[in-house]
């Protein structure tokens, strides 16, 4: 059996120790049972055993930028702390590629190691004939297959008290959209997730830009990913959002523009990050290290926004394309309770949805699994009429957390400037009457054009 990870090679060795301090939950379910000796080389030992004394003190990993300065206040041999710190640089720099194969092989190892240890101890109580502690023998294999093992959320009913009676325990984050907001109770809290159902073309990105803008206007730090929009344009409609300027106009008003924002990046002490990612090759798995990175670096993501879900493909290729899809949306679930983050995506809606007046979880292209994952769907339709008229009827299809079945209809949806409001639902009658106003409007400067082009006619 192998003594250390040196048979694995280096960049696993980098990978595992980035893995300690990136991945809170992985250090914590194998910090106790890792040692230094499992490492070949003198740097990877001096780091595991700086992360384990931090650990054994505070009970959680340091991140990159505390590492640093441990090394810088602890060693005082100058070449001995280069060589260490640009070690550590090395391990920041890890490549997220893998992460899971090195998490599960080191686990595995360590796993096997402990179970040695207790084969040995275990052979010396039988070996001598100590009767009295053979019952030690079970619980000392016992133990050692139980590294690793994670816990599923037990809670005793009578923990957290005070919390679980605060009147404001989930403590959400609003959505901008007041009416939805109140049926949602305030918005999405850490660890839910909301996911937007919509035809192509609808307005999905102006819903979630909206979402991540009001976020980051409230003072939490928020994550943007998109797949296939440029990162300008997404940018562009934030700048809408701050300035009521629609995109195509920013450039005729610069300096208005630039004033604002400068006043935001100056006031504002939390983060907005937009991140655009390549589509069809990214795994939920490969999301999650970003962001762990991301928390090691020192920024704490409250909020998370995957433009759109379906770009994002499983860990594992499956025959079944269905449940396939399920299983990424299951990690998007995971991933925002272990990391405590709101999570919001967005997903296409089938053909028969881009004709309907509303659009129903049953329209959801591809698995309805990913329906019964998200703890809010909220879709948007819109007919032709509607879109000639920045309306659109939005529908709470589902939601763990408040009333569902409600249906806004004819509410205003700017895709340019990207206003939604539902407080300010147009009825039918009132939609047809201005349906008949603009025919109106259109006959009357018709009637012009044609006047004016009978008086040219006449003058030449």
């Amino acid at each position: 059996m192998n003594k250390n990870f040196e048979y694995l090679g280096n960049t696993f060795q980098i990978q595992l120790l980035n893995q300690l301090i990136v991945d809170k939950e992985f250090s914590t379910s194998i910090m106790d049972v890792i040692e230094s000796v499992y490492f070949d080389n003198k740097y990877f030992k001096i780091i595991l055993q700086m992360t384990k004394e931090y650990h054994a003190k505070y009970q959680s990993t340091p991140n990159f930028d505390t590492l640093e300065q441990i090394v810088k206040s602890e060693i005082s041999q100058e070449l001995v702390a280069k060589i260490v710190l640009d070690t550590i640089k090395q391990i920041k720099d890890a490549p997220f590629e893998g992460t899971q194969f090195v998490q599960e092989k080191a686990l595995k190892f360590c796993k096997q190691q402990e179970l040695q240890k207790a084969m040995d101890k275990a052979q010396k109580i039988i070996t001598e004939g100590d009767f009295e502690s053979y019952d030690k023998v079970e619980s000392l294999v016992r133990e050692a297959l139980q590294v690793g093992e994670k816990d599923t959320g037990t809670t005793d009913i009578f923990s957290n008290l005070e919390t679980v009676l605060d009147e404001d325990f989930r403590h959400p984050i609003p959505i901008g959209i007041p009416g939805i907001d109140r049926l949602l109770k305030g918005g999405l809290a850490k660890g839910e997730i909301g996911v937007i159902l919509a035809p192509t073309g609808v307005g999905k990105t102006t819903i979630l830009t909206k979402i991540a803008n009001t976020a980051f206007n409230l003072g939490y730090n928020v994550l943007q990913i998109f797949f296939e929009d440029n990162p300008k344009i997404v940018q562009r409609k934030h700048f809408t959002l701050w300035t009521g300027i629609e995109p195509d106009n920013l450039v005729l008003h610069k300096e208005t523009v630039m004033g604002k924002i400068t006043e935001i990046k100056e006031t504002m002490k939390n983060e907005l990050i937009l991140k655009k990612l390549p589509s069809d090759s990214m795994t939920m798995n490969q999301i999650k290290n970003q962001i762990r990175k991301m928390i090691a670096d020192g920024t704490k993501v409250d909020l998370v926004l995957l433009d759109y879900i379906d770009c994002v493909v499983p860990e594992s290729s499956s025959k079944d394309e269905w449940k396939a899809e399920g299983s990424v949306m299951r990690g998007f679930e995971a991933m925002c309770h272990e990391l405590s983050l709101v999570g919001w995506t967005a997903t296409q809606g089938n053909r028969s949805s881009i004709s309907s007046e509303v659009v129903t979880t049953d329209q959801m292209g591809g698995s309805i699994k990913k329906a019964q994952v998200g703890h809010v769907i909220i879709s948007v339709a819109k007919t032709l009429q509607q879109k000639e008229m920045n309306l659109a009827t939005i529908a709470i299809t589902k939601s763990r957390i408040g009333k569902d079945g409600v249906v806004f209809e004819n509410c205003k949806f700017n895709n340019e400037l990207l206003e939604i409001d539902t407080e300010s639902s147009v009825t039918f009658l009132g939609f047809e009457e201005q349906q008949e106003e603009r025919k109106r409007d259109r006959v009357k400067e018709l009637l012009e054009k044609r006047k004016q082009r009978e008086q040219n006619n006449n003058t030449n």
